[in-house]
């Protein structure tokens, strides 16, 4: 059985994107494969995944406040 190949990206700053398979409700994760040394973004980190958008768009797990419709402002 053949390994699949694999998949790489460069970012426009310069770091390196590698592809591996995911976790429970992603089926893709995303990795700074290598960080470039010009690179100015300190959320990339090498070795350490990129946030997933996919998981923002779930229905928020904890409650929001109520609303109050009466609130006026003073002013």
């Amino acid at each position: 059985m053949q390994k699949p190949p694999s998949l790489t990206a460069t970012l426009a700053c310069g770091c390196r994107l590698a592809f591996r398979s995911g976790v429970e409700g992603s089926p893709v994760t995303i990795v700074i494969a290598q960080k470039a040394p010009h690179c100015r973004i300190a959320t990339h980190v090498s070795g350490f995944p990129v946030y997933d958008h996919r998981e923002a768009l779930r229905p928020a797990t904890r409650p929001l406040p109520a609303i109050q419709p009466d609130f006026e402002e003073e002013g």
